[in-house]
């Protein structure tokens, strides 16, 4: 993905905190000791599944999440819904950790709004940036097994419907606006869109940022999962 210069870079003023979840203590400890070290993330808490989770960040709301999804309890699907549909929680960011490239749960998690998701072997320097990268509002969209995944899942968890009606109303939308969003959908970042389309990275977000406005997306993971819903991106035609 290309990214501003010095976007997912350490940031001064507070520190950004973070909750882990996982089941496994191990896990928890390494990522506790790197993410201790870096200097501008702080851990404010550990779960060792989803139940625990979702009343850790009730009580201390961090901005960032790391999200395990197979865990006992609850499940890191349910956590990530009950955390994002708490208006308590509306700063709260989950980045979802998984162990497999192919998780069929990785759609179900963006589609539950989660901002994103890793590798749990991801280099430790990319979780950095990916915490920090989350933190800013962004998402975890465009590396290329993002959008396989996303192409390849979408269609599973499109709900049945006895007419063609889409599940998402792009009327409100300009064509301009529905290009990007494509994009969007396909695993572009800003940049990316921008010269694509031959217009100012800015450009490009204000475009982003009116699509969400007027779909009431939550954020840009929600934005690409509603490129699916309507059909604006096929599965399987992304990227």
């Amino acid at each position: 993905m290309i990214r501003p210069e010095g976007f997912g870079e350490p940031r001064g003023g507070a520190p950004i905190r973070v909750l882990l979840a996982d089941d496994q203590g191990l896990v928890r400890a390494g990522f506790r000791a790197l993410l201790d070290d870096a200097g501008d993330i702080e851990v404010v808490g550990e779960a060792g599944d989803g139940a625990a989770a979702v009343e850790l960040a009730r009580s201390t709301r961090p901005d960032v999440v790391l999200m395990d999804i197979r865990m006992p309890v609850l499940d890191g699907l349910e956590a990530t819904r009950r955390i994002v549909a708490d208006e308590l929680l509306a700063g709260v960011r989950v980045l979802v950790l998984t162990t497999f490239e192919l998780d069929e749960y990785v759609f179900e998690a963006l589609a539950a709004g989660a901002s994103g998701f890793l590798l749990k072997n991801t280099d430790p320097m990319e979780l950095l940036r990916a915490i920090r990268v989350v933190a800013e509002g962004e998402a975890l969209l465009a590396p290329s097994v993002t959008r396989r995944l996303i192409s390849e899942f979408a269609d599973r968890h499109r709900r049945p419907r006895a007419d063609s009606t889409p599940l998402v109303d792009l009327s409100a939308l300009t064509e301009r606006e529905r290009e990007v969003m494509a994009l969007a959908g396909a695993g572009l970042s800003n940049e990316e869109i921008a010269e694509r389309l031959v217009v100012s990275p800015a450009t490009a977000r204000t475009h982003v940022s009116r699509a969400m406005v007027k779909l009431g997306a939550r954020d840009r993971a929600q934005l690409v999962v509603f490129a699916y819903e309507s059909g604006l991106v096929s599965p399987g035609h992304a990227g």
